[in-house]
């Protein structure tokens, strides 16, 4: 009596970690396309009715640091005396704990006499004398300075990240690359902007990181894709989108596992350093980086390699090479004596080995005409070539 053994399938890590799943997230493109859209679009309502808190490096202003390690007050009744002094108070915080303790307290511009009558205020509520409360100014156009350099970093890593891109791969995965680089951009601030956390120069160099890190891990999707498409023209096996999600698949282990390395000691900054030590002075290049790289490895997997498709599958020589395959896989192969000779379209195809979509030349962006069986000018030019050959 034989028994019949049954091969046991791998679960779905050993599949993630070979490159083995089938999750249809380019197939899928559409749903991915309206929820961004409609988080962006939440995100853009709370930026423009909210705003952002600016930091003092920002909005210019004087910042009290006032020590509350041996205090009873709240920061509320240091917050309302600075205001009862004639101050306008833009933003207070809880820095440190225990014996490290303070109250930060960010006020606009004040004069000298101004400064003086706030600090006195602000050490009777607090119980403190005026001399441990330390003072820091900084000029509105300083901040504006500071907001200048920062745009044009910006701009400067925008311009650097389209040639590097468009001349590592093609123009395509370019615009895909930058596309993707903005909506971590704008959801990252507007959730910066729904928590409220202040603007302030580590925000900013937190912006620059995530965008290096949503980059990299969208030029290793990418790399990927290239590889299961560079001869993709040269078979009739799968269509532009089956290679493109074959190399998501392939990539997604090693995108999970930067994702993870990277998050985890930001969470741990974030939730452990922040919520329940209470250095709040971390917070706001914390948050950054949190949202980022999750939204980075959002991005790279589920918006930039799609919008590569969408954009690939407007050509002709993808339309057409869709049409064959659709055609083979519905039964389209004809009977021997029916089959029509291989003329200009197979030769064609035969030039795109290993070309980049952008390089491929023009008369194959042309829908061919219907080839015929051995007659005509097109087919006898063929048949020459292939007799020289």
């Amino acid at each position: 009596m034989s028994t019949k053994q049954t091969e046991k399938r791998p679960g779905i890590l050993s599949q993630l970690y070979r490159g083995e799943t089938d999750f249809q997230i380019v197939p899928n493109r559409k749903k991915f396309y309206i929820a961004s859209a409609v988080v962006l679009g939440a995100l853009v309502v709370v930026m423009l009715v909210k705003g952002f808190v600016l930091g003092i490096d920002f909005a210019g202003g004087v910042q009290y640091s006032v020590p509350a390690a041996d205090t009873s007050v709240s920061l509320q009744d240091v917050e309302d005396a600075a205001e009862e002094a004639g101050a306008e108070v833009a933003s207070t915080q809880v820095a440190g704990s225990g014996d490290g303790r303070s109250y930060i307290i960010r006020v606009g511009e004040l004069d000298a006499d101004e400064q003086t009558t706030v600090r006195a205020a602000i050490a009777e509520a607090a119980g403190v004398g005026s001399d441990s409360i330390s003072v820091s100014e900084v000029s509105a156009t300083w901040g504006a300075s500071v907001s200048r350099q920062a745009l044009v970093a910006l701009v400067v890593f925008m311009v650097l990240v389209s040639i590097f891109i468009w001349i590592r791969f093609e123009r395509r995965m370019a615009a895909a690359a930058i596309a993707a680089l903005m909506h971590d951009l704008v959801l990252t601030a507007g959730i910066y902007s729904l928590v409220g956390f202040e603007v302030t120069p580590s925000t900013i160099v937190g912006m620059l990181t995530i965008l290096g890190y949503s980059l990299y891990d969208t030029v290793v999707v990418f790399d990927k894709v290239q590889e299961n498409t560079a001869q993709l023209l040269q078979t009739r096996s799968k269509t532009f989108a089956e290679g493109v999600n074959d190399a998501i698949n392939q990539t997604l282990m090693r995108s999970i596992n930067t994702t993870i390395i990277g998050v985890l000691p930001v969470a741990a900054l974030l939730f452990v350093g922040v919520g329940f030590l209470g250095v709040g002075t971390l917070k706001d290049i914390a948050l950054v980086l949190f949202v980022g790289m999750i939204v980075g490895t959002y991005s790279s997997i589920c918006l930039a390699s799609p919008w590569v498709v969408d954009m690939a599958e407007r050509s002709a020589v993808y339309k057409r090479h869709n049409q064959k395959i659709a055609n083979k896989r519905a039964g389209g192969d004809e009977e021997p004596e029916e089959r029509p000779t291989r003329t200009a379209p197979d030769e064609d195809d035969d030039r795109l080995v290993l070309a980049k979509s952008d390089d491929l030349p023009v008369e194959l962006l042309e829908e061919p005409e219907k080839a015929t069986s051995g007659s005509g000018p097109r087919s006898g030019g063929s048949a020459k070539k292939r007799k020289r050959r």
